[in-house]
């Protein structure tokens, strides 16, 4: 079926001149005389522009690019400048069996849009086939979805940065707070209404200060590319909060502007950075929001969908390593340079500092699965723009073979789930956890010690978006996801979690107190722990989601930190413990530790002690109650040598109360997590006392080390 009839294009055209323009760059381009479109379409038979009203309803041009430069279509129109709204109709065949869903009836987004403004407005129109019909996603809809779509709009970047400079913090210092733009500023009371929830709000002073006040070193932000709210969201009446169904990779998304203007991003990144805050981004390259077959065509599938899309069935079914319904073709060159693009435009353009790359091992998918040497990858690493910004992988994916943590390649670094469901467990009281937590505090050598990358390789963390707020990893055992609508059935089911005795909150005093201890007890471990932490925005404050441990679809309350609510004496202790971290750089040290004996002293680099002072035997390690695990950090006996740097010994007691032998010399007790405003108190004598389920640090000055 050929696809080319589409609704009579209007009649006013003549006034508009369309002549030759470039095949670069992609996108629309103002150049001071008129604007340049450069589309790529490999299977399309012609492309048009489409101008519309300010308001974006009323079409009032329909251009055809006159040339076509190998794959990519171009021309350029005179006249036309920055603010204009456009939208792009692409002709060709309609064979979704051969994996052609062209259909011009349908208005797409230009992939290189700087901006979108606009929001979906769900309708059958927006379908390329027609609902309800017998042949379901093979037959053909005629009806124009120009309505109820989000319009392109020529944007135009520049912008003063005062002299902006990256922050580039070194991997080792950094400390990275995950955060929503909406739900880390909907109820803050110190940011000016008008700006809650949006990326003005996000830098505000009252933000940075609580930032600078922890000690973080870089946000890294929930998807802020533009996305879609999923249909059956809406049928619901609930959004897409998280924002993982991107549909446009170079435009920031509308409802975090205020203003409506793209440099409202900008100044938020120039705001941060002259706090020396970084910005990353949380990047969704691995799919779209068109979905499935049965999904709305809305860009890709529309432009070229056999070229951007992972196609099976001969084409007509959509590979999901994603759980989304699709997965996009980085094996394709135009794809792959469209992401490599995206990349580079929001570090050179935006400034950003970073990227997390959410489900990455759908990136990194050769022929033969997973590939650390795929063109992405391979890519990605030469890039001279990229190859000094943070590169953070989600190191898995639903497809086969998908889960790869420690498979990624220098530079990259990865999230570290064993060492969130490591440390939640030893702290919750499983046995035999000990040996486990010895692995995560010194980094993950086991999975990251390899093919030169360092201990930063590995981000850790005890609580993130996905899942239960750390507040919640105590208060509950159960998920409870119910106001999503799924039944209950949604969210991970192994949390890893306790309650106490209590679901959920409670006036028991002698419960509060023990959820408080094992919070401090989680966060200590966090920051004690060679690698980059990473901090859950709200955890600092005790932030609960109610027990909601997927709450993709809440933008309300449920997410929305309630700073009203805020726990001041724990953020005093994250705050605290954060600071610890920085004064003893042996804490975050970018080599791993193996205790191997310095040059200078003959002394380990590492140590690991019972409470009596003694080195565990393999028979302590294979004790499922070996609950004590003491351990020393040094300077690493690979590192340049260094006069004045202090020892820190560490106590992670998950057990009964006792006495620890100290290590030979002075010691001062830092932090006793069962004592969270206590003041360093120099220890008398070889011993101290060891409360229950208790963190303690001691450290040894530099002059007696």
């Amino acid at each position: 079926m050929n696809a080319s009839r589409s609704t009579r294009a209007p009649d006013r055209l003549a006034h508009r001149r369309v002549r030759s323009g470039r095949s670069w760059p992609l996108g629309a381009t103002f150049d001071g005389a008129g604007v340049n479109f450069a589309v790529f379409s490999a299977h399309a038979t012609k492309i048009e522009v489409c101008l519309f009203s300010d308001d974006g309803r009323k079409e009032l041009a329909r251009l055809e690019l006159p040339e076509r430069d190998g794959d990519i279509w171009n021309g350029h129109v005179e006249g036309l400048l920055p603010g204009t709204r456009y939208g792009i109709r692409a002709h060709g065949p309609y064979d979704p069996n051969a994996g052609y869903r062209f259909n011009p009836n349908k208005l797409l987004l230009d992939p290189y849009a700087r901006q979108i403004v606009g929001q979906l407005k769900w309708s059958d129109a927006l379908m390329g086939y027609r609902v309800g019909h017998p042949s379901g996603d093979l037959s053909f809809d005629s009806r124009d979805s120009a309505f109820a779509m989000p319009k392109c709009v020529v944007a135009d970047t520049t912008f003063d940065w005062g002299g902006d400079h990256p922050p580039q913090v070194p991997a080792r210092e950094s400390l990275i707070y995950e955060a929503h733009v909406k739900g880390l500023t909907a109820l803050h009371p110190d940011v000016e209404p008008g700006l809650r929830g949006t990326f003005m709000g996000l830098s505000s002073d009252a933000v940075i200060e609580h930032l600078l006040k922890l000690g973080v070193t870089a946000v890294e932000l929930l998807p802020v590319h533009a996305f879609v709210d999923d249909r059956f969201l809406e049928a619901r009446r609930l959004k897409n909060y998280w924002g993982y169904q991107t549909i446009g990779f170079f435009a920031p998304q509308p409802r975090y502007m205020s203003q409506g203007a793209i440099w409202e991003f900008q100044a938020m990144v120039r705001r941060l950075h002259r706090a020396g805050i970084e910005v990353i981004l949380d990047v969704v390259y691995n799919h779209s929001g068109e979905g499935d077959e049965f999904g709305p065509t809305l860009s890709f599938r529309g432009l070229d969908n056999s070229s951007y899309y992972r196609l099976a069935g001969g084409g007509r079914h959509y590979i999901n390593d994603t759980g989304t319904g699709n997965t996009l073709n980085l094996s394709h060159p135009m794809v792959l340079r469209m992401v490599m693009d995206s990349l580079r435009y929001w570090v050179e353009v935006m400034h950003v500092d970073g990227f997390r790359f959410d489900l990455a091992s759908a990136l990194a998918r050769g022929p033969n699965g997973f590939d650390p040497g795929t063109a992405f990858l391979d890519t990605i690493r030469q890039d001279p723009v990229l190859s000094h910004v943070k590169l953070i992988a989600e190191p898995w994916d639903v497809g086969p073979g998908g889960y790869r943590l420690g498979s990624f390649p220098h530079p990259f670094h990865e999230w570290n789930d064993l060492f969130r469901d490591g440390v939640r467990k030893f702290w919750k009281g499983d046995k035999g956890m000990a040996p486990d937590l010895a692995k995560r505090l010194l980094g993950s050598a086991e999975k990251f010690d390899h093919s030169g990358r360092p201990a930063t390789a590995s981000v850790n963390y005890v609580a993130s978006h996905d899942g239960f707020t750390l507040t919640d990893v105590v208060s509950y055992v159960e998920k409870h996801n119910g106001a999503n609508g799924e039944n209950n059935r949604d969210g991970h089911n192994a949390n890893h979690s306790d309650n106490f005795g209590v679901e959920g909150p409670t006036d028991d005093a002698a419960i509060n107190a023990a959820r408080d201890l094992r919070r401090r007890n989680l966060i200590a471990t966090l920051f004690l722990s060679q690698g980059i932490p990473m901090l859950l925005a709200g955890d600092e404050i005790g932030n609960s989601q109610s027990g909601n441990n997927n709450a993709y679809a809440q933008d309300n309350e449920t997410s929305w930190i309630d700073w009203d609510a805020a726990d001041t004496d724990f953020l005093r202790f994250v705050a605290r413990v954060s600071a610890l971290r920085r004064d003893y750089p042996v804490l975050s040290q970018r080599r791993f530790l193996h205790g191997q004996p310095r040059e200078k002293d003959g002394r380990p680099d590492l140590e690991w002690r019972r409470i009596d002072g003694k080195e565990p035997v393999p028979a302590d390690w294979n004790n499922p109650d070996f609950r004590t695990l003491c351990v020393v950090f040094r300077e690493n006996a690979e590192a340049p040598q260094r006069r004045g740097e202090a020892t820190v010994f560490v106590v992670f007691n998950a057990g009964g109360p006792g006495n620890v032998t100290l290590p030979e010399g002075r010691w001062v007790c830092a932090l006793d997590t069962t004592r969270p405003d206590g003041l360093p108190v120099p220890v008398k004598g070889s011993s101290a006392q060891m409360p229950a389920n208790c963190t303690l640090v001691f450290i040894r000055p530099a002059e007696a080390g």
